[in-house]
C-alpha cells in the first residue's frame, strides 16, 4: 500500500467509508424506491434522477459544513423525528396500495409526482445528514476519502432505488392477484352453496 502512496490509515478509512455507504445508502434507496413505486413507469426514471440529484446536493452541502453540524445539539433527534414522519406516511401508502382495485377506486387518488418528490426531499434531508456525518467520522482528516465515499453512496442509491421500485411493484401486483383469486374462490363457494 505504501508503494501506491496510500498509508494504512487512508486504506482503513476508505474501507470503513465503503462499508458505511453500503449500509446507509440502502435507506435512501428504499425511500426513493417506495416513493416512485406507485407512479407510472415513464415517470420513475425522472423522479429517481431528481431524488438522487437532490440527495447529492444535500450531501455536498452537509459535507461542506460537517464540523459545524456536529456541534448542533438535537440535530440527530430532529432528523429521526423527520424520518419517522416519512416512514409513517409511506406505511399508510403501502397499506392503501395493497387493497384490491375495487377498494382503491373508491379510495384516495393515486400518488402524484409532486407527492413523491416531497417525500424524497424530506427523507433525503434526514438521511443525507446521517450519511455525511458517518462518512465524515470514518474519513477523519482524509478529504479525498470523504468525497469518494459520498460519490459512491450516490451511485449505490441510484442503482438500488430503481431495483427496489421494481420489487415493490411486483409484490403489489402479486398481492392484488392473490386477493382477486381469494375473492373468486369465496364467490364460487357462495354460488355453490346457494344452488
Amino acid at each position: 500500500m505504501e508503494a501506491l502512496g496510500l498509508s494504512q490509515g487512508v486504506m482503513v478509512a476508505f474501507v470503513q467509508v465503503v462499508l458505511i455507504d453500503l449500509v446507509m445508502s440502502g435507506d435512501n434507496a428504499i425511500i426513493i424506491g417506495m416513493a416512485v413505486a406507485g407512479l407510472p413507469k415513464e415517470n420513475r426514471g425522472r423522479i429517481i434522477f431528481w431524488g438522487v440529484a437532490g440527495a447529492t446536493v444535500l450531501r455536498i452541502a452537509f459535507a461542506a459544513v460537517t464540523t459545524e453540524l456536529l456541534q448542533i445539539i438535537g440535530l440527530t433527534l430532529a432528523g429521526g423525528l423527520l424520518l419517522l414522519w416519512v416512514a409513517w406516511r409511506m406505511y399508510r401508502e403501502l397499506r392503501a396500495k395493497g387493497r384490491s382495485e375495487a377498494e382503491e377506486a373508491h379510495g384516495a387518488a393515486p400518488k402524484t409526482t409532486a407527492q413523491a418528490m416531497l417525500q424524497i426531499i424530506v427523507a433525503d434531508i434526514s438521511m443525507s445528514l446521517d450519511n455525511v456525518l458517518a462518512v465524515a467520522g470514518a474519513a477523519r482528516d482524509h478529504k479525498i476519502v470523504l468525497w469518494i465515499g459520498l460519490a459512491l453512496s450516490v451511485v449505490l442509491m441510484a442503482v438500488a432505488s430503481n431495483f427496489i421500485a421494481r420489487v415493490l411493484d411486483w409484490h403489489v401486483r402479486e398481492q392484488v392477484e392473490f386477493n382477486r383469486a381469494q375473492m373468486n374462490c369465496v364467490q364460487a363457494t357462495l354460488e355453490a352453496l346457494n344452488d
